[in-house]
């Protein structure tokens, strides 16, 4: 068995020994860098509580619930539970990753709807966090085109989960 805990120091000392047979002040560099994620975050920050607390507002407001008892009416054999997912995935990562673990505590990992809500994970993508975070981060204001390829995107991943799911695991 190997030890690994020597692993992290061990890199840290080839770093700083790199830094110095090339010499660069390394604690330098280091600070410099500190600083530049400390602006970075201070710029990205608003955007990400403007999120959190949009996402937070749909689910502790109930609006989340009356969408999905809607969705219940029209959706046909697609299980209720992944509705949230739907909404969120485009969203955050986290929420979307949250509504995963509900639905696996609720309906099993096997079930038809984790079967789905597992399929939407993986073939859909965050867009308006990625818009929100690195166009942002960046200083790019005009999002419109961006947006509406991302969430056309989205439509079609999650389509194409649900139809696919349906397909091979009803």
């Amino acid at each position: 068995m190997i030890d690994t805990s020597f692993l992290l120091p061990g890199l840290v000392l080839f770093v700083f020994t790199f830094a110095l047979l090339r010499r660069v002040s390394a604690y330098h560099a280091f600070t410099d860098g500190a600083k530049d994620g400390m602006k970075l975050f201070v710029d990205v920050y608003p955007a990400l509580l403007a999120m959190m607390f949009a996402i937070t507002l749909l689910r502790e407001s109930g609006l989340m619930l009356m969408f999905t008892d809607w969705m219940k009416t029209i959706s046909g054999s697609v299980p209720s539970e992944i509705w949230p997912m739907v909404v969120f995935r485009p969203i955050s990562g986290n929420a979307s990753l949250a509504v995963l673990i509900d639905i696996f505590k609720t309906c099993g990992v096997d079930s038809l709807a984790g079967q789905m809500a597992s399929v939407i994970q993986g073939s859909t993508d965050t867009t308006f966090y990625v818009i929100t975070l690195y166009f942002s981060s960046v200083g790019i204001r005009k999002i419109k085109n961006a947006l509406s390829i991302g969430l056309i995107a989205d439509v079609a991943g999650i389509s194409m989960a649900v139809l696919l799911t349906l397909l091979f695991y009803a």
